[in-house]
């Protein structure tokens, strides 16, 4: 069996024509009463085929030599009822049209024609079947009746020709029309990504806003060969601060290139207020963007933002005096070209915050080598160190008393498995297996152990599992690392007995980390305005790696009142999105 993406309206064609050939033979035997279930069966059986076919049709489905297999059962089904209906004599004499009509519609005039010779055999010898009469007699009488029948198949073949051939153009010209479309479409979207793609490798800001309004003027035109009748007004709205700098602009006047706007009010509070592009059929009576001359010529306005995410670069205005210049088709090229410079312009942007971001890694990278170097000499090595003073004494006790060495050497294994504890948690907190294998929970509860078995710091973990589980593997590592530096600062400063770690859902598509003690807390002010003197970067870390999950730090903390971190992480792009309006 075949399938196929289209329907054949052939096969479709033939079912109909099965379907309306059935109904009269089943009205003609109810005129005569010949409800024999020897005679219908053939009836029954032509009933539950073109129900099968009708199922292969609409799966748009065929099986091997399905035109011929379809034309071969209606000539056996036609002529069995024929002849079991009294053949020339009977109700049936007309059954033949049936697999006429079928083989026209596959094979149109041949077609016809082959199954009208095909029946008319059938009709001479059920007319020949206990006759004693000879063949050639039997063939005159039957002339009619067997001219009847080629008549027919002419007819059905000549009719289905057309009817066919007419379906073939139809199908041609429609396929003709798509391939036209398609053909115009790809190319005007290839030519817009072939000149757009030059505008996106550029990182300077001029010659993007150069390109973005050339090639919007371009593809605008009425006619892209003459352009001196072009009445299209453009520009190119860039945030500086708070204000709206005209950077590019097509037909506006030195006085327009100097106004500042604020977009506050009018078609560009729209746009900012909605991040959607907005068409406007008053553009030369808008409250802000009336100020400029050009636009005082114009009707109609297209008005795109240039917006990724929660960040706003600007505008991109195009203005026309024609009320419907600017259609679905025009439209549809700014939004793609609109597209395109926010590419470019985060191109230019991302090319100046990569230098910054190398710099800042070089910082993160140093002072990662000076945190592990701290943590050694404060740790492991002041440990080695205690080992090795501790076995010269108990060698020399070897020498002179030997009973006290024992003593001695007990304490230097406490020593060394503590050291041992040490470096193992160093280790864990650089690479957490368990978090990749047993996932958040794991993690942190194994992190706190290893706390309170290195250093009997007593932290307690409640992490609902559903919220955990709502973090993808990713974030689950940023978290952990959240977790770790914060608790890490609480026992290094706080001198806390408890440190609680709290991981939980909110009913606003919100996750709350908290990481809270019990010791002596600080001024969160006074630290964050001598934060460049110190040596560390703990809030540093804590702010940055918030930031990797969208969310948002709040420390609160006192002197003698202990300390708070929390962390706010959207779930959602509506969640994320309400925390960014609420943070600016």
């Amino acid at each position: 069996m075949h399938k196929y993406d289209d329907p054949y309206i052939t096969d479709w064609y033939a079912i109909s024509f099965r379907w309306l050939i059935l109904l009269g033979l089943i009205i003609s035997m109810f005129g005569e009463e010949l409800w024999d279930a020897v005679w219908i069966w053939p009836l029954i059986v032509l009933v539950i085929w073109n129900i099968a076919m009708t199922i292969l049709a609409s799966l748009s489905a065929r099986v091997r030599f399905h035109r011929q297999i379809s034309i071969g059962i209606d000539l056996m089904m036609a002529g069995l009822f024929y002849g079991l209906q009294g053949g020339v004599s009977g109700p049936g004499v007309w059954a033949g049209i049936l697999p006429i009509l079928t083989a026209a519609v596959y094979f149109e005039f041949l077609g016809g024609l082959i199954a009208a010779g095909l029946f008319s055999a059938v009709e001479i010898f059920v007319a020949s079947i206990g006759s004693t009469t000879a063949i050639e007699t039997i063939i005159l009488k039957l002339a009619p009746l067997v001219v009847a029948t080629l008549v027919a198949g002419f007819l059905a073949g000549f009719l289905n020709h057309y009817l066919v051939d007419h379906l073939r153009k139809k199908r041609l010209e429609k396929l003709e029309k798509e391939e036209k479309k398609r053909r115009i479409e790809n190319e005007r979207l290839r030519s817009i990504y072939s000149l757009t793609s030059s505008m996106s490798e550029s990182l300077s800001y001029r010659r993007i806003l150069d390109s973005v309004l050339n090639l919007s003027t371009s593809a605008l035109s009425p006619d892209p060969d003459d352009l001196s009748d072009d009445k299209l007004v453009s520009a190119v709205l860039l945030f500086r601060g708070s204000q709206l700098e005209i950077r590019s602009a097509r037909r506006f006047t030195n006085a327009d290139l100097k106004v500042a706007l604020l977009g506050e009010e009018g078609l560009l509070k729209k746009v900012f207020d909605d991040g959607e592009p907005v068409l406007s059929s008053d553009i030369s009576y808008d409250a802000e963007l009336g100020r400029i001359i050009a636009l005082r010529s114009c009707t109609s306005a297209y008005c795109f933002p240039l917006r990724s995410g929660f960040n706003i670069y600007g505008a991109l205005l195009f203005a026309h005096p024609e009320p419907g210049f600017f259609t679905s088709d025009r439209t549809e090229i700014i939004d793609i070209i609109g597209g395109q410079a926010v590419v470019a312009i985060q191109n230019a942007r991302l090319y100046q915050d990569l230098i910054e971001e190398k710099e800042r890694m070089v910082e993160v990278h140093e002072e990662a080598r000076k945190k592990l170097a701290r943590d050694l000499h404060d740790g492991p090595t002041q440990s080695v160190s205690a080992m090795a003073m501790r076995i010269n004494l108990a060698r020399r006790m070897l020498e002179k008393k030997p009973e006290m060495a024992s003593e001695e050497l007990i304490k230097i294994e406490d020593l060394a498995q503590r050291t041992t504890k040490e470096i193992r948690h160093m280790l864990f907190t650089l690479r957490p297996l368990i978090l990749e294998s047993q996932g958040l929970i794991a993690a942190l509860q194994a992190m706190a152990d290893k706390m309170r078995e290195t250093y009997s710091q007593n932290v307690v973990v409640e992490v609902e599992e559903r919220a955990a589980n709502r973090l993808e593997m990713g974030k689950q590592g940023v978290v952990f690392y959240i977790v770790e530096e914060a608790v890490n600062n609480a026992r290094k400063h706080a001198k806390a007995d408890s440190i609680v770690c709290r991981l939980k859902a909110l009913d606003t598509g919100m996750l709350l980390l908290e990481i809270k003690d019990d010791g002596v807390g600080f001024d969160v002010s006074s630290v964050k305005k001598s934060y460049d003197q110190r040596g560390s970067l703990g809030m540093v870390n804590l702010s940055e790696r918030t930031e990797l999950l969208s969310g948002l730090l709040h420390i609160d903390s006192a002197p003698g009142k202990g300390t708070s971190v929390q962390v706010y992480i959207p779930i959602t792009e509506e969640a994320a999105d309400r925390l960014h309006q609420r943070n600016k």
